[in-house]
């Protein structure tokens, strides 16, 4: 099968509209969480999320073609433009063979609820004459991001939507390097957006009891492994990334940040929302991945866990890390703490940390954490405070959604 290698990234998060500034925070520590500026929090149990801060739609799109769009791809379109750039893949001077190898695999598990819930308020609003915008349902659905970034660039491959809750755009990862791997396409954008910063999404997963409600420390709200640990702070934004088979990329002279290795998916089967106890779907998942790869659990050096402060999730994570890496020096840090949880864009952001972890030998921290649970197995390992300095050849990568899904993937230093 094909070496596949990431060549691109480009970032819109609660840290940085740009991977060099995001990268700057994540490594500083910062937290991105504050007070919710979208929308009149009073009632609601939870004020506070990781919101973007500074996005300008107009800097993408003219005005009048903004409107067709809900946030989520926005945010989708700014982040890929960044990675097809940063890759320096000259797509204008690209024939339409070449294009043909050259897919979209996208990620989003709520797609334009934005959207969904504008329409709404406005239709009941009204007389119940149906009146709703023509680009409701292409502005709403979960598939439009990966479309839009097709046409706007005129990308002939595989173009479609992964869909696992948490686990969307880590999910959208794999199934692009077995695309690529398997000789279907030589290049492929991919990775995940996310715009839930709404009033339906916060007060659902208010609902569910998901979400921190600790509006008095909003920005040390989200505390992975922590004794307080109360729920997870909500995150939007976009990570996008450029997988290349190998051979394309050093044909071309790209960059190359790593190497994508390994990737494994596994179901819980236990809960609508809960992840096993015993961690078991998660251990297999990371198995599964390290399989792939064709490597030892011995060989990774860094775990980016999914861990998103919630006290069983994080719990369960750690007891399917300690059943593979028990008495290993392996590092693991919890970057939600800075960025709040992105839901399905969580994994290509922290794949973007996971790449950079590794060409710039350094591993991010996990903030806020003051007094890890007794419950958490492997303390000695979880990087508490501030980045440390090490080398950093193996990484491995964890997401999890509600549903059961869980999906990890293994990226490594590249070497010819």
């Amino acid at each position: 099968m094909k070496r596949v290698v990431v060549t691109g990234l480009g970032a819109i998060t609660p840290l940085g509209n740009s991977v060099e500034e995001f990268w700057k925070n994540v490594i500083a520590g910062v937290s991105g969480a504050d007070v919710i500026t979208k929308f009149d929090t009073a009632k609601f149990k939870t004020q506070f999320a990781c919101e973007v801060r500074g996005f300008n739609p107009e800097e993408y799109f003219e005005k009048k073609e903004a409107r067709k769009y809900d946030l989520f791809t926005q945010y989708a379109v700014a982040a890929s433009d960044a990675a097809i750039k940063d890759a320096g893949l000259d797509l204008a001077n690209f024939t339409n063979e070449q294009r043909n190898e050259i897919g979209v695999i996208w990620a989003s598990g709520n797609g334009g609820i934005g959207t969904f819930e504008e329409q709404l308020k406005e239709f009941f609003a009204g007389d119940g004459t149906p009146r709703f915008n023509p680009y409701f349902i292409p502005k709403m659905i979960v598939d439009i991001a990966a479309g839009v970034i097709s046409i706007r660039h005129k990308l002939f491959g595989p173009n479609y939507c992964t869909v696992s809750a948490c686990a969307s755009s880590n999910t959208a990862l794999i199934n692009a390097f077995d695309t690529i791997r398997l000789g279907k396409a030589k290049v492929m954008v991919t990775g995940g957006s996310e715009a839930p910063v709404t009033k339906s999404a916060m007060g659902g997963f208010n609902a569910s009891q998901a979400l921190s409600k600790n509006n008095e420390d909003a920005k040390g709200a989200s505390r992975p492994f922590d004794k307080t640990r109360d729920g997870f702070v909500m995150g939007e934004g976009a990570g996008a990334v450029i997988l290349e088979e190998l051979e394309h990329a050093l044909a071309r002279g790209a960059r190359i940040y790593a190497e994508f290795i390994g990737g494994g998916m596994a179901g819980d089967a236990y809960h609508l929302t809960g992840t096993a106890p015993d961690g078991y779907g998660a251990a297999l998942g990371m198995r599964k991945a390290l399989e792939d790869a064709g490597i030892t659990a011995d060989k990774i050096d860094y775990i980016n866990t999914h861990a998103t402060s919630t006290p069983l999730g994080d719990t369960s994570e750690m007891i399917a890390v300690d059943s593979l890496f028990k008495g290993m020096p392996v590092v693991v840090s919890a970057t939600k703490s800075m960025t709040g949880h992105l839901l399905g864009a969580a994994g290509a952001i922290e794949t973007i940390i996971s790449v950079l972890a590794i060409r710039d030998s350094i591993v991010p921290p996990t903030i806020n954490t003051t007094e890890i649970d007794d419950e958490i197995p492997m303390k000695e390992n979880i990087l508490l405070g501030s980045a440390k300095k090490m080398e950093v050849n193996y990484v491995l990568n964890n997401t999890f959604g509600f549903g059961g899904h869980t999906a990890s993937s293994i990226f490594k230093k590249y070497e010819a």
